[in-house]
């Protein structure tokens, strides 16, 4: 039941209160309209909230490059309602045929609106690991998406496993216009995958990236740092964040999470040096970020525990 639980909280598939669900719904009316980041780059923003029936899971960003000959959707939402508005979105600017499908990592608000696409026959594409992580969470996050979301926005729901597999670099060509997957040592999860379009220079990070929202942890702190460092010398001016707005300018668009990221490494390895407990630790672990983000105590204690678990050993 922990293992439930702590998967459940990273993901933003909170248990709540009907009372909490209206507080958290009521300012959530999720986008229908796709903006234009760069010519032929496109974001479907999600709100920032915890999945409920208003937004329908639509709580990340989603993304389309359209190409000469056809189109790549980056994430898809968390149902499959979530999945039908990104294509009616995606229909409104092209009749062009769906290429693929591009998985950024496996958290299903990420993932369960892929059903929408599936009659469609496009190429599914994720991290190598990402078969694995789908095979094993994919029941719990279709269960708790059921539960948040409501059965009519969750009918048709379904976890879709990529088929074209990553592991390093691949390049897809959409006609005159090249997309770079590349994978990334564990950090956000063990499963991240980036998207750059090599045309406009647009990088979608998926959840390697947050703003606004907290971040949310579930696979190793100091290798998110890692590749944060790495991601900051990359030649990009705008970046697609996970959770946040459809674009940002980069590298400043990581500064914020950074610095998050840092302090709650700091304050968790004081904490262990001292001998606290885990309880304590996740009670009090970067409390002073807690202005700065929202979601914050629904994210940070298990941020902080996971933490504590990867750096007590260290």
């Amino acid at each position: 039941m922990r293992h439930r639980v702590a998967v459940l909280v990273v993901l933003g598939l909170a248990v709540v209160s009907a009372g909490d669900r209206e507080v958290l719904a009521a300012d959530q009316a999720a986008p229908s309209a796709a903006v234009e980041v760069a010519p032929g780059d496109f974001v479907l923003p999600g709100v920032i909230s915890l999945s409920n029936e208003q937004n329908a899971g639509q709580i990340s960003n989603s993304g389309f490059v359209v190409g000469r000959d056809g189109v790549a959707v980056i994430d898809t939402g968390g149902s499959l309602v979530a999945g039908k508005r990104l294509l009616a979105a995606l229909r409104a600017k092209t009749d062009l045929p769906i290429l693929y499908v591009i998985f950024t990592h496996g958290h299903p608000d990420h993932t369960l609106g892929a059903a929408a696409f599936a009659e469609l026959k496009p190429v599914f594409a994720g991290h190598r690991a990402l078969p694995e992580v789908l095979a094993s969470h994919g029941e719990d996050y279709l269960r708790a998406a059921r539960a948040l979301v409501g059965e009519a926005n969750f009918a048709g729901t379904r976890v879709i496993a990529p088929t074209l597999l990553v592991d390093g670099v691949t390049e897809l060509d959409l006609g005159g216009r090249k997309l770079k997957l590349e994978t990334w040592p564990t950090g956000h999860t063990n499963a991240d995958l980036t998207v750059t379009d090599e045309a406009s220079g647009v990088l979608f990070l998926g959840d390697l990236l947050f703003s606004g929202h907290i971040p949310a942890l579930d696979g190793k702190l100091t290798g998110w740092l890692d590749n944060l460092k790495k991601l900051r010398e990359r030649a990009v001016r705008v970046v697609v964040p996970g959770h946040g707005p459809a674009s940002m300018a980069w590298p400043q668009a990581a500064d914020a999470q950074e610095a998050y990221l840092r302090r709650l490494r700091d304050d968790v390895g004081a904490a262990i040096r001292k001998g606290e407990t885990m309880r304590e630790t996740a009670a009090t672990a970067a409390a002073s970020e807690r202005p700065n983000w929202r979601l914050f105590d629904d994210f940070n204690p298990r941020n902080a525990t996971a933490a504590y678990h990867e750096l007590e050993w260290e």
